[in-house]
């Protein structure tokens, strides 16, 4: 399969609810991965939300990182999108499972630009 990227979506729930609504932890946890994954890392911006949550983006070469947080309910959205053969995406996946504390958690991998490598390979 000659897909463009790889983009995994994840459900983490179960979160250490403190770390979900702590700024400066789930910044690290985000760059962690990226930098875990391989990623070369351009920019990351993040926003607390009042009275809780946070939503926050880790812009790399490769494309991207993004999280949204419900620490009321003990929940984040995150996915991980990346293109190339050199980003290892499922080991971003992992350090955000283990620094979140999720004890319960999903994953969905969708490639992503399939038709455009098919097209371009029919010619």
């Amino acid at each position: 399969m000659n897909a463009l990227g790889r983009h995994l979506l994840m459900e983490l729930e179960d979160c250490n609810e403190e770390t979900l609504n702590n700024l400066e932890a789930l910044k690290a946890a985000m760059l962690t991965a990226a930098d875990e994954a391989g990623a070369t890392v351009m920019g990351e911006s993040f926003h607390r939300f009042s009275p809780h949550g946070i939503s926050g983006v880790v812009v790399i070469a490769e494309s991207h990182l993004c999280i949204h947080t419900w620490p009321e309910y003990g929940y984040a959205a995150a996915d991980i999108f990346t293109c190339g053969t050199t980003v290892q995406p499922e080991k971003a996946a992992e350090v955000l499972v283990e620094k979140l504390g999720a004890r319960k958690h999903s994953l969905q991998e969708i490639p992503r630009g399939l038709r455009v490598t098919e097209r371009a390979r029919l010619g």
